[in-house]
């Protein structure tokens, strides 16, 4: 694995590569957003979704929370802005949850402590999201006079309207166990199994085709703005071209012939 202690992110890999691990390391504020700590992230997720080695992609947080939000110093300037400055930082923020969405692999968070505002934002990206009892969440924007604007789309669509009003509106604090009641994280692990129940995550989503989890990826963000109509037509293509692809038609033989396809892992290795 390598790290670079000096970045606010540091990437690390494992399982020959095919996992690479992101971690906010910023532990001494809680792992807090700041515009160097965007600017990394962008660079970051541009990096791994072109990477064809990577299969799989988790995101943690060093130190005793995931993410508290946006950091106070970074607040206090943002506040001398001009709207035109505010409009090209809010951009930066919003195109790192855009690579997030769009990234072409599998998404994994691993969650504790705590996940506020913009923190609940990068677990709503989450494609699975693991987090540990005790965390807590919320979007405590509108106690600041703000609101989560730029991501909205992401914890919407996790959790619907709905809750979303309330949780907006309310700028309350949750835990883990209704996070994964309202539908924002899938697993709750005690704190002490939280790394040996990603890892399992991680080993069920290397039994994925590559190809076919990017697929599936864009097809579960594309078909709920269709109409019944777009969606037929739509699906139909999708499943004929993963049928004729190469893998998909590895995928078939091997389960045919019972063994495991090319693309799958054959043995652990330390995580």
């Amino acid at each position: 694995m390598s790290a670079d202690v000096k970045s606010p992110v540091r990437v690390e890999r494992s399982h020959g590569g095919r996992v690479a691990r992101v971690v906010l390391a910023r532990p001494e504020i809680r792992n807090a957003f700041d515009d160097a700590l965007v600017a990394e992230l962008q660079r970051v997720f541009r990096s791994l979704a072109s990477d064809p080695v990577v299969r799989v992609v988790e995101l943690s947080g060093d130190g005793k929370a995931f993410s508290a939000g946006a950091d106070l110093n970074w607040m206090k300037r943002m506040a001398l802005f001009t709207m035109e400055e505010n409009r090209r930082d809010a951009s930066g923020l919003a195109e790192v949850f855009r690579l997030m969405d769009e990234l072409p692999k599998p998404l994994l968070g691993r969650i504790h402590g705590a996940a506020l505002g913009g923190g609940t934002g990068l677990v709503a990206v989450c494609d699975v999201a693991v987090a540990a009892e005790g965390t807590l969440f919320g979007t405590t924007e509108v106690r600041l006079g703000l609101i989560p604007s730029v991501i909205s789309p992401y914890v919407i669509r996790k959790i619907g309207e709905s809750r979303a009003r309330e949780w907006f509106l309310t700028g309350g604090r949750f835990d883990a166990h209704e996070a994964r009641r309202i539908g924002l994280v899938h697993i709750v692990a005690a704190e002490s199994s939280l790394a040996s129940v990603t890892e399992g995550v991680i080993e069920s989503l290397l039994l994925g085709g590559p190809e076919a989890l990017a697929e599936a990826k864009r097809l579960a963000r594309t078909v709920a703005s269709l109409s019944p109509r777009e969606q037929q037509t739509l699906t139909v293509q999708r499943i004929a071209e993963r049928r004729a692809s190469v893998e998909g038609r590895e995928g078939v033989a091997a389960f045919l012939e019972k063994r495991p396809p090319s693309w799958a892992a054959r043995e652990k290795e330390p995580a």
